[in-house]
């Protein structure tokens, strides 16, 4: 096999931004050859739009997936049936790379996971923002231990704004039973996945949100969780859809300093001892003082190659057997910082890791009995252009 044979199920707002980019011929080891989608006006407008793209369009997944046509797919559909177009994917002999969120609850993602598991097929998620160079230099010098143990970590990332037209795009925007969560499992996946990835996962999680508070939604549009770590460690998750303008600051301390992304930047605190030395040396004469720290700009590679990287790789590992950029199984991670959140809030206490996945799910499900779907002003595709550090990659 010299080409992957791929299908695109689903041409929303994220499928579409895929199909542009393949007419733009930026994957090189991959042919678009069909695209499927249940509104079939987006036959039409795949055709007015892309001309120079051969592509056969289906009304039914299932059915493109039986076609014979394909070697992969990219799942690219509401939230709630991602495990399940994985998992029909997988049982059907397909590769296939998933949008985040990897699906709703856990109890569901890891029914997916233990299908793939099973599988000898390649499973990614979409998880573009692990191919951002800052993201990627915070991580090698956390994990490599050189600026010693976290002790804390904060993220605002608040720029997600939405005006309420946004949410009036789509029936099943901002419902329970439509997208099962709101700024969380919609904006914040990729935050979410990123403070695991990094940081590690917490024991515990404390949150405190707000339904429908700066828009006419059902579901959560702004948020407040802390969460402790293993080794004793803290950390603040503050996201909200409201702000404008917002803030995307994301700063972990360690023994030995602190890093902060921000502005496009990963910017490095070096106090050149271990603070928790520092802290105990009997010697210390000035005991108002603090270790005086170095604070540079960290050099990085550069390379910040989103979507496009992560179906390149996915490609890759498919015929070279080359790391992914994301295993499909991670997807599990961040979401279950979404749910402990979640059901910490219906709660009203502190969610201890791993939590009890039947109570989360029957807390969703009572939300869920009493959703309804919104009226829709006006559906349309968004434009998709925008870079993640201005807070308007779209969905």
């Amino acid at each position: 096999m010299d080409k992957i044979r791929l299908g695109i199920i689903g041409i929303g707002n994220q499928g579409s931004g895929y199909v542009r980019r393949f007419s733009e011929g930026k994957f090189p080891e991959v042919d678009l050859v069909a695209v499927a989608d249940v509104k079939p006006e987006r036959e039409g407008w795949l055709k007015d739009n892309f001309p120079n793209l051969d592509i056969k369009f289906f009304s039914d997944g299932e059915q493109m997936m039986d076609s014979g046509l394909l070697d992969a797919v990219i799942v690219a559909i509401p939230h709630y049936d991602h495990p399940k177009y994985v998992i029909m994917a997988l049982d059907k002999g397909l590769h296939v790379l998933c949008e985040k969120p990897a699906g709703v609850y856990t109890k569901q993602v890891r029914e997916m996971n233990e299908a793939a598991q099973k599988s000898d097929k390649v499973f990614a998620m979409m998880f573009n923002q692990r191919t951002n160079h800052v993201y990627r230099k915070m991580r090698e010098i956390v994990q490599s231990g050189e600026m010693g143990a976290i002790k804390r970590t904060n993220w605002i990332i608040t720029n997600w704004y939405r005006p309420q037209r946004y949410y009036d795009s789509g029936a099943w925007r901002a419902t329970w039973s439509g997208e099962g969560g709101g700024v969380l499992l919609n904006q914040c996946p990729h935050n979410l996945d990123l403070w695991q990835w990094i940081c590690g996962m917490p024991c515990k999680v404390d949150a405190k949100m707000h339904f429908g508070k700066w828009h006419d939604i059902e579901v959560e549009d702004d948020v407040t969780a802390y969460v402790e770590y293993p080794n004793g460690a803290t950390g603040v998750f503050i996201t909200t859809t409201g702000d404008a303008p917002g803030t995307n600051r994301f700063e972990i301390t360690l023994e030995r300093g602190k890093l902060v992304v921000e502005d496009g930047k990963l910017m490095k605190w070096d106090i050149g001892v271990s603070e928790r030395e520092y802290c105990k040396d009997p010697n210390i004469t000035n005991i108002y003082g603090c270790p005086e720290p170095v604070v540079t700009e960290v050099e990085t590679d550069g390379s910040n190659t989103q979507h496009t990287g992560v179906i390149n790789a996915f490609a890759s590992r498919i015929l070279h057997g080359t790391p992914l950029v994301a295993e499909g199984v991670e997807g599990i991670n961040g979401l279950t910082l979404s749910n402990a959140m979640h059901l910490s809030a219906w709660l009203g206490k502190t969610v201890e890791l791993p939590f009890d996945e039947e109570l989360y799910y029957n807390e969703l499900m009572k939300r869920v009995a009493t959703s309804k779907n919104k009226k829709v002003v006006e559906e349309f595709v968004a434009d998709t252009t925008g870079s993640y550090n201005s807070g308007v990659e779209k969905k």
